[in-house]
């Protein structure tokens, strides 16, 4: 127990955190580990590698992860900015090497090696640019003589531009919708949402017209018979093997053919494992962190820990659904990581430090407590 007298950082921490949100993280962790065992054994085997290489590897970088997570939920509103602020210029700068010195996978340069490690410079990007953006929109309506506004603009395209030249349509399309949400919150005039839906609707035609993997994605997605439809019907497949219940955990039988068993369409293999209810027993844990995420955000009277939460709940909240909306055929496939679930380091350590970000953001904060970190940043 910790007392409400004890005037320490961790009951601090522990008395001005959302509890309900760190416990369903938590378990959201932990039941990505189960999944993680049904569906990476097979494609382990496959591969030629020990039956539980993918599961072990997951425990490795959960460690770091909540390494991550939690320090960063300790931070004061000043220190999120600037970690934010580093960790999106060595991001930049990461995504540049990649360019020159990583490799090709699936004709696309996102990775670069460190040793025997991978990593994804796009991914930990996203929950930084989040940040930057909110608080550029909070300073342009607090401060007048501020351009908050123009330089979340101009922050957009230095963003998108190379994600669209890894290519990453994917993760192009997340960070821009979540950008619009964040002007939408801001208090968007109505003219301009037309106008940014005319601008993503030319971005779409135009990828559609000269990405031609994004081409191939489309026509697979609207015409089956336009090309190699595999991995969409066999995931289909294993929901209408699952059926309500499951087979019973490691009794499926699809995801011993199904290549990304443990990556994008692990929900698939869920679903035949352990059954439709348990997909929508997971589906309402993530509705369950979004929402109260919103909630919190809601009741914060601070503008950047409005604007920040929020647009980290919804990319989070859109990642985890579209991820679903593939595995399920209701959109063409983005090679996306369903959050916490799915295999993927530089994923589950990007994903650790948006949640401490949205943690630290959603604490309780007393006014005078707001007025003074607005009165230091004032001064500085």
């Amino acid at each position: 127990m910790v007392s409400r007298a004890e005037r320490s950082a961790f009951s601090d921490w522990w008395w001005t955190v959302d509890r309900l949100l760190l416990a369903a993280l938590a378990i959201l962790m932990l039941a990505g580990l189960v999944f993680l065992m049904a569906g990476g054994p097979p494609v382990a085997e496959r591969l030629g590698l020990s039956t539980f290489h993918f599961v072990n590897r997951q425990v490795l970088f959960l460690i770091p992860a909540l390494l991550i997570m939690l320090p960063v939920s300790f931070l004061s509103l000043r220190h999120i900015r600037r970690l934010a602020l580093l960790v999106y210029l060595g991001g930049m700068v990461l995504i540049g090497l990649a360019f020159q010195f990583g490799p090709e996978i699936k004709g696309a340069h996102r990775w670069v090696l460190i040793g025997p490690l991978g990593i994804q410079p796009s991914e930990f990007v996203k929950p930084a640019f989040v940040v930057l953006a909110a608080w550029a929109f909070s300073e342009g309506a607090r401060r007048k003589d501020m351009p908050g506004a123009l330089l979340a603009l101009m922050l957009l395209p230095a963003t998108i531009i190379p994600l669209i030249l890894q290519p990453d349509f994917g993760q192009t399309m997340l960070v821009t919708i979540v950008w619009c949400g964040l002007f939408f919150v801001a208090g968007l005039h109505w003219f301009w949402v037309m106008g940014l839906g005319g601008a993503g609707l030319v971005g779409i035609v135009a990828a559609y017209e000269f990405l031609p993997h994004v081409r191939a994605r489309f026509e697979r997605f609207l015409d089956k018979d336009s090309g190699d439809t595999f991995q969409v019907d066999t995931a289909m497949e294993s929901f209408s093997r699952g059926g309500w219940l499951g087979r019973g955990p490691g009794e499926g039988t699809v995801k011993r053919i199904l290549p990304d068993a443990h990556t994008d369409f692990i929900f698939a293999v869920t679903a035949e494992e352990f059954g439709i209810i348990v997909c929508l027993g997971l589906l309402v844990l993530f509705a369950f962190i979004v929402l109260r995420g919103l909630m919190l955000a809601k009741r914060n009277e601070d503008t950047f820990c409005r604007l920040a939460a929020t647009g980290l709940v919804l990319m989070f909240g859109l990642q985890a659904a579209i991820n679903m909306m593939v595995n399920v055929h209701l959109m063409p496939a983005k090679g996306m990581t369903l959050p916490f679930i799915s295999y993927g380091g530089s994923s589950l350590l990007s994903l650790a430090l948006g949640m401490g970000f949205l943690i630290a953001l959603t604490r309780r904060r007393p006014r005078a407590e707001m007025m003074e970190q607005f009165n230091q940043e004032w001064q500085r």
